[in-house]
């Protein structure tokens, strides 16, 4: 039996805070020419020949560090084998074969918290001595003397516990019957949580490996298996050589899970589940969207798909939505699991999220960015063509409409905060690498990718994006090989384009101005204006739409291309036109650009707004008045008066479903501005309880439309009698026509009335948990005990989430994050403010970058003068948070800010 050695140095957690406070955010000061020359420089690091500098003792690698080691090695290749139990550790054996250009000095391979048996260099051991100074628990240091110019080996042998946080290769035990489930998730740079390796992205590999499982297991990876040999108890799988990848793409998958297959496509498919949850998902939904995506993908690329077979498995504790590893896709069984029938928007993001993780098999898996400061481009490329190919591949042709609600909005809201950044930014090292993963990076970039498709004409664009594939198919590629390919393919000179677009911050803002004699269009123009702070004008296609009133309904009497571009365009091709009633200068939205509606148009929409036939327009006009309510220029109290008229008259599932989450948002800002005992928060709380559950059964007809509604029913119901509906719902007493009361919904209710204290929700928590043992069913019961207005159940959680190393699954403590604090309860909010605040720098230092993005929702923002005041001193005195808590600090400011200048908008 070899003895297991733990080496570790010590640990200096360089998080080095004030270089990180630096460089965070503040990227939106930094100068557009600065920081676009930074990513060159930096590029030019690959071509530069470099001096050795150690590197530094901590857990995350450089950009220089990176580009110095991938200018030394190449031809890389991974012979990696496991040995899985389902015990709480796993061993295994990497063999790293490389070629290495320069052996004049040390090499480093990553490799996170392992115990390690042997390193072999070349055929030479590393004695225990030479090992305790060379592994510091992050990266190990091979010595240049055993080292080779040319070809080498280099095997490790190790044991690690299994994560539990979502990263490397996580571990779960199902409760319910206790089998044991594994998978994989590596990105940006936890591959060094299960093998040793080279974890950076321009050093791409390919990986052969073996294997050794419990009999009853299933084993999937990049490749499909081409043996599997019994040996006792176990089977052990050999995957044949991958094709060529980056680490993050690799996967690896094992534990009894339920399989379904199709073989009905061009492309062999597989679905994944836990058995215990196997009866919740409906894989004839699955095997639909994946085919339809193959079928579209492979005609738009012109390449066919790369890797020959197709995994898809849900996974439970993901962190993420869904990760492209390559043919062996993982998503969240949050997302996708459902008791009963789902839902047309869970459907829809469904769809929306496999043609996602589809289109990066081409688009970062095929061919993959040099760096992380390139993840902005696989993440936008990826939901600008999952949207495209759901509306125009799937039954969900509304999905740009769907797209523009939801995706757009968060991005517009980020590229107006003091935290906003350019589309490309510069990353420093692994620790930075999600620090800009927001809506700017996924949705403008994908509005970006959309109003550039539209400027070069789609064939155009098609072609340029086939170029691009075809020339950096199994290598690493940077942002000006994807802009070359567009510009070689269009014709154009894209070098201003890319500046403006995605080298500055900000959002610009259009508004039609016009006069009108004799009932004829006089003059027209475009204006457009930028914030002071991010002062850049930018070129745009656009579509300006005139209409005029009939009876009843709007007329559309005039539509005009119109490419604008500085502060004031004229559109002389409107001149003559009868004057309309309402102008709307991003009409079908093309462009990445808000509107300011001029003054009748504005009064229009008001009066009119339920009148407008086209839901794409209706849906951009409800969102141009939300705009005003949240610029200060159109108070609360009005909107809601629009909103509770018009919103029971919407027919347009999606268009319902943006309406009514602005409704929940200026509930919440009344809640949270005025209290829940303000006598006109009483008055709107009760008409929107009144309004969804009639409307719920007004709908008894359109399953969908009903399901959207009680939904919000279910977020607004708080009277006793209320209350007292749901509670019947629940243990039957009351039935709905056309709604079933599944175990998702169940939940729901018992959440509801634990929120608002009914005197049985915590003997139904209790009940329920008997009923629903499963890992979904004891998240909703930590959520309705945590969400209870209850100070005791508040501060135990606080203390439970700040704990360090908690023995609760993180999984469960950011549910019960998520459920602290609802708007209502800004009393228990303040009770521990102070506490939080101080607390935060320690909190932070203790915690990694998952942890915190689930943590930081909890700084205490309150909507009050206090708050704001003890937010303006947190932002001043905290000088040593990370970049990410120091970006969430400051946009709890600016939304505070926020919540305080719309009530002081309001008129009572």
């Amino acid at each position: 039996m070899r003895t297991l050695l733990k080496f570790s140095a010590s640990k200096k957690m360089i998080l080095a805070a004030s270089t990180l406070v630096a460089t965070l955010l503040l990227s939106a000061c930094v100068t557009t020419k600065n920081n676009k020359n930074a990513l060159n420089d930096s590029s030019k690091l690959m071509h530069q020949t470099l001096i050795f500098t150690p590197r530094a003792e901590n857990q995350y690698l450089s950009q220089e560090q990176a580009f110095k080691r991938s200018a030394r090695v190449s031809n890389v290749s991974y012979q990696l084998n496991y040995n899985l139990t389902g015990e709480e550790h796993f061993s295994a054996s990497s063999t790293i074969n490389f070629a290495l250009s320069d052996n004049t000095s040390p090499l480093t391979i990553d490799l996170n918290q392992a115990q390690i048996t042997s390193v072999i260099i070349n055929g030479f051991s590393m004695s225990v001595e030479q090992l305790a100074k060379s592994y510091n628990d992050w990266f190990i240091t091979l010595p240049e003397e055993r080292l080779l110019k040319g070809n080498n080996r280099v095997t490790v042998n190790l044991t690690r516990k299994h994560s539990t946080n979502g990263e490397g290769l996580h571990r779960f035990k199902d409760p319910v019957d206790d089998k044991v489930y594994l998978y994989s998730h590596f990105e940006p740079a936890a591959a060094q949580q299960m093998f040793a390796l080279f974890d950076q992205p321009d050093l791409k590999a390919t990986f052969e490996m073996t294997v050794s499982a419990p009999q009853e297991w299933t084993v999937f990876s990049a490749t499909g298996e081409d043996k599997i040999t019994k040996q006792g108890d176990f089977n052990i799988w050999h995957f044949p050589k991958s094709k060529t990848l980056s680490p993050y793409n690799f996967s690896l998958h094992a534990g009894p899970y339920k399989m379904w297959t199709d073989n009905t496509g061009k492309y062999p498919l597989r679905l994944f589940a836990r058995q215990s949850v196997a009866k919740q998902i409906t894989p004839k939904q699955w095997f639909t969207y994946t085919n339809q995506g193959f079928k579209f993908f492979d005609a738009y690329f012109g390449i066919n798909y790369p890797f020959k077979k197709y995994d898809q498995v849900l996974v439970p504790d993901f962190l993420y939505g869904a990760m492209e590893n390559a043919a062996a896709v993982t998503f969240a069984e949050g997302s996708f699991l459902t008791n009963g029938e789902m839902s047309q928007s869970r459907r829809e993001r469904l769809a929306n999220v496999i043609m996602h993780e589809m289109a990066h098999q081409w688009f970062g898996n095929l061919a993959t960015m040099k760096w992380w400061n390139g993840l902005w481009l696989n993440e936008s490329f990826a939901a600008f063509m999952a949207t495209l190919a759901t509306s125009e591949a799937t039954e969900f042709t509304h999905a740009w409409r769907s797209f523009y609600a939801g995706g757009k909005q968060s991005a517009y809201r980020a590229d107006q905060r003091v935290t906003t950044h350019p589309i490309e930014v510069p990353v420093h090292s692994t620790a930075n690498a999600f620090d800009n993963i927001d809506a700017i990076t996924y949705s403008k970039g994908a509005s970006v990718l959309n109003q550039l498709r539209h400027l070069l004409g789609e064939k155009t664009f098609q072609q340029g994006i086939h170029n691009y594939l075809s020339e950096n198919a199994y290598k690493n590629a940077v942002l000006d090989d994807f802009i070359n390919s567009l510009a070689k393919a269009s014709g154009k000179d894209l070098a201003q384009w890319q500046q403006k677009w995605l080298y500055q911050a900000g959002v610009n803002t259009i508004e039609a101005s016009y006069q009108c004699d004799a009932g004829k269009i006089s003059s027209f123009k475009l204006l457009q204006t930028a914030d002071p702070s991010q002062p850049t004008l930018r070129e745009q296609k656009v579509q300006i739409a005139l209409l005029k009133a009939k009876n009843p309904g709007f007329a559309l009497t005039k539509k005009v291309s119109v490419i604008y571009q500085g502060k004031s365009t004229e559109v002389n091709e409107l001149v003559g036109i009868t004057c309309p009633d309402l102008v709307y200068p991003n009409y079908q939205d093309w462009a990445f650009v808000k509107v300011n509606l001029d003054a009748r148009s504005f009064k229009t929409t008001q009066n009119y707004l339920a009148q407008i036939q086209d839901p794409l327009l209706r849906s951009m006009l409800w969102q141009s008045l939300w705009d005003s309510v949240r610029d200060g220029t159109l108070p609360l109290n009005e909107y809601l008066q629009v909103a509770l008229a018009n919103a029971p008259l919407e027919q347009d599932y999606t268009t319902l479903g943006q309406i009514l989450g602005q409704i929940s948002s200026a509930k919440a800002y009344l809640n949270k501005s005025l209290g829940s005992e303000h006598d006109y928060v009483k008055d709107i709380a009760q008409q929107l309880e009144e309004i969804t559950w009639q409307s719920t059964l007004a709908n008894s007809d359109n399953k969908n439309m009903q399901r959207r509604w009680f939904n919000s029913y279910l977020i607004f119901a708080h009277t006793d009698n209320a209350l007292d509906n749901l509670y019947k719902l629940l243990n039957g007493q009351h039935s709905l026509e056309g709604l079933t009361i599944s175990q998702d919904i169940r939940w729901e209710i018992i959440t509801q009335l634990s929120r608002f204290e009914h005197p049985k929700s915590t003997e139904l928590i209790a009940q329920e948990l008997t009923l629903d043992s499963s890992d979904t069913g004891e998240k909703s019961a930590i959520r309705a005990q945590v969400i209870a207005p209850n100070a005791k159940v508040k501060i135990d959680w606080l203390a439970k989430i700040q704990k360090k190393n908690s023995d609760i699954g993180f999984s469960k403590l950011r549910t019960a994050m998520s459920a602290l604090y609802p708007s209502e309860q800004s009393r228990f909010n303040e009770q521990s403010a102070t506490q939080r605040m101080l607390s935060l720098t320690e909190i932070d230092k203790a915690n990694g970058p998952v942890f915190m993005r689930s943590y930081n929702n909890l700084i205490p923002a309150t909507c009050s003068e206090v708050s704001v005041a003890r937010l303006a001193t947190a932002v001043i005195e905290l000088t040593e948070l990370s970049t990410g808590t120091k970006r969430s600090l400051l946009i709890k400011q600016q939304e505070d800010q926020r919540c305080l200048l719309i009530k002081s908008k309001m008129t009572l």
